[in-house]
């Protein structure tokens, strides 16, 4: 089967990192979605390991749409029956573009009308009830070529299960974990994360840290499918959890100047299972300073919502000075602040850019010292 796995703007490198390292090769990135083959075995471990990819879709067909009635016939031609049952609450999810179809309400009416004729005649019904369980088909048309696939894993892979208080401005768990993977971070290597929020990079770096499975507080669609095998997932668990560490990790800072979004961090570090991993602290930035050598600042500084220009200045100026007075360790930060980078000051070593909650953002990365006998590496 082929699986497609989409990715924000910018994340698809980290998405493509974290496969080949589960042993899958090099997959192919194409339009935001990395490609595969494999089958409910692996659905079911991407589904619980994958920690940047956003959803996990199954591929069921992909032919010419050029108008209504060439999409009708195609959708009319894969086999629902094997997926879905009568009582199946089928929900569209779609895109159009650089095509002849570029209604999605439309095209979505006609690929759940050919879904729904093909099931009453195949399963001999005259009706779905459609209160079961839940089938979300995602349609693709670009340049008159339509993707039909099933999403396997129903809410966002970002809904890791553990942030369930909001915070100002939030920071996806996905983008978050991309940020850590693509990082200087290493076992071994003290962390901070000085603008916290409600925690969400530093969970996911001990999530990376633990090799513990982003997926594994939560449900998915596909487990309630009678297609899938029921022993599946539960066997996706038992791999992800073999492979946890167990032991010590080294120092994991986390503060903010907000004594609410301290506590707010606490708490879904808690629910995460690493709230003993992470020291967490209400500080302003400026204050931060370590005497650990080659340690990792990762963070989502204030992008100016809040803030005016001149304040936005200041808070990035001082941000840099601070890093700057550590000299060997490295720094990651993601911004939409277009002065950042002057503001920070330095020399940034690497940009890219990520579309994080539909702003364009740029993840700047400034490197410092390498350690002498550096034999540490990344944790998949």
């Amino acid at each position: 089967m082929q699986i497609l796995i989409p990715a924000a703007a910018g994340v698809e490198a980290s998405v493509k990192r974290q496969l080949r390292s589960m042993g899958y090769g090099d997959c192919p990135a194409v339009q935001g979605r990395v490609s595969l083959a494999g089958d409910w075995a692996d659905v079911a471990r991407l589904n619980v390991q994958l920690r940047a990819g956003e959803r996990v879709l199954l591929v069921l067909s992909r032919f010419p749409a050029p108008d209504f009635d060439a999409l009708f016939e195609g959708v009319s031609a894969i086999a629902w029956e094997e997926f879905c049952s009568p009582h199946s609450q089928i929900m569209m999810d779609g895109k159009c573009y650089a095509s002849t179809l570029m209604a999605v309400k439309a095209a979505g009416g006609v690929v759940k009308k050919a879904i729904v004729e093909r099931l009453k005649n195949r399963l001999g019904v005259h009706t779905l009830d459609e209160c079961g369980e839940r089938v979300v088909v995602n349609f693709d048309i670009y340049e008159n070529v339509a993707t039909v696939s099933l999403d396997t894993s129903g809410d966002g892979l970002h809904k890791r299960g553990y942030r369930v208080r909001t915070y100002d401005a939030p920071l996806r768990e996905t983008t978050a974990a991309a940020m850590v993977e693509s990082s200087f971070f290493r076992a071994g290597k003290p962390f901070a994360d000085v603008f916290c929020g409600s925690g969400t990079i530093p969970v996911e770096a001990a999530l990376y840290m633990r090799r513990i499975a982003p997926g594994k507080l939560r449900g998915f669609d596909f487990e309630k499918w009678k297609c899938a095998p029921r022993d599946a997932l539960a066997r996706a668990r038992e791999e992800a959890a073999d492979g946890e560490v167990r032991g010590p990790l080294p120092q994991l800072e986390a503060s903010d100047i907000s004594p609410r979004a301290v506590e707010l961090a606490r708490f879904h570090a808690a629910r995460a299972g690493v709230g003993g991993d992470i020291r967490f602290s209400v500080r302003d930035m400026r204050a931060f300073t370590s005497s650990e050598p080659f340690g990792v600042i990762i963070s989502n500084p204030p992008y100016g919502e809040r803030l005016k220009e001149e304040g936005l200045s200041a808070l990035y100026r001082d941000f840099g000075r601070m890093y700057r007075a550590l000299p060997d360790w490295s720094c990651v930060f993601l911004s939409s602040y277009v002065n950042a980078e002057r503001a920070f000051g330095g020399n940034v070593n690497k940009k890219r850019r990520i579309c994080n909650a539909k702003l364009t953002c740029t993840l700047f990365t400034y490197a410092g010292k390498k350690p002498e006998n550096d034999n540490s590496k990344k944790i998949s």
